[in-house]
């Protein structure tokens, strides 16, 4: 694996050898016309990004998402970031032989725990429609909802992020449903479940969050909302059942906008619920896991996310 101590722990000044894995490689262009790849590179405690220059285009065709690479660079602090300036990369023998999964954050929980907490909720509702559908998809995708990211880059984008997200919302969610009893629980918790499953679909594995040809043309929300009257069809619930409609808006408002994405706006409490939950989870990792990388005391870089402001790490 990767240097040991982890590249979360290098500071400016350092010089990193051992081995990362490509989490994303974007090709550009310098202002004199000639091309370059921007890299992501992570190991299993964080990520980050490294220029390499002239590159050709069998260097191109080499050094793609999902690659594990040995290389040797000097770690330089740029607008307020840490970056890695090249000396060396090569994709050695070794390299071949590693893991990109082990290459990669996980969550802080383990998959037993995200699977018995989902599990719970799915044998609690008392919705038989809700509960049918719900449960069928986590037996169709049992082995990927517990190991795929949440997302590329921005929040919870690491391995078992997706199931770690929803198994967060889904306390959330339980939080409020104790100050909002009207809430239907079924309804909400079904809909913190499945708002992003179709990620998996998405994304083109575990480890390459590159976008799949669905996944470009579609996205998840619209194949999730289409899975989930076919999933119905197959359970042979009715087609026009008000829990299949609903659940479809769930998926389809999630993102609260049309400009962030979402093909509905929110037409029920439920959903405008939903919608609330996911993005105070997502913000709320996003901004912790930059903390994480802030020394107390300092402001944070900038998080493009959230209009590239940066926090503050208090001393106290």
């Amino acid at each position: 694996m990767a240097d040991a101590i982890g590249i979360k722990h290098y500071k400016n000044g350092d010089t990193f050898e051992g081995f990362l894995l490509i989490k994303s490689a974007t090709k550009g262009t310098t202002s004199g016309g000639q091309p370059f790849l921007s890299l992501k590179l992570s190991d299993a405690t964080g990520d980050i990004e490294m220029k390499f220059w002239n590159v050709t285009e069998q260097d191109i065709a080499n050094y793609t998402n999902g690659k594990v690479v040995e290389l040797k660079a000097n770690v330089n602090e740029y607008r307020g970031a840490l970056q890695l300036q090249m000396q060396q990369i090569f994709i050695s023998d070794a390299a071949k032989e590693m893991s990109a999964e082990d290459f990669m954050e996980k969550a802080p929980v383990s998959k037993i725990e995200l699977q018995n907490e989902i599990d719970e909720t799915i044998f609690n509702m008392q919705n038989d429609a809700i509960r049918s559908i719900v449960r069928s998809f986590i037996e169709r995708y049992n082995h990927e909802f517990f190991v795929y990211p949440a997302a590329a880059t921005i929040h919870h984008a690491f391995i078992s992020g997706l199931a770690y997200h929803t198994v967060t919302m889904l306390r959330i969610a339980k939080s409020l449903t104790a100050i909002y009893p009207d809430m239907n629980k079924d309804l909400l918790y079904a809909g913190v479940i499945l708002h992003d499953i179709g990620k998996i679909h998405e994304f083109t594995s575990a480890t390459d969050t590159t976008r799949t040809r669905d996944g470009n043309l579609l996205g998840h929300i619209p194949i999730m909302a289409s899975e989930v009257k076919e999933v119905a069809k197959e359970l042979s619930i009715e087609k026009d059942s008000e829990e299949v409609s609903l659940l479809q808006h769930m998926v389809l408002s999630h993102h609260g906008k049309p400009e962030w994405g979402s093909a509905r706006t929110p037409l029920i409490q439920e959903a405008e619920l939903l919608h609330m939950i996911d993005n105070i989870d997502a913000k709320m990792n996003t901004i912790g896991r930059t903390l994480e990388k802030t020394r107390a005391g300092e402001f944070s870089e900038k998080i493009f996310a959230l209009d590239n402001r940066s926090f503050y790490k208090p001393l106290i």
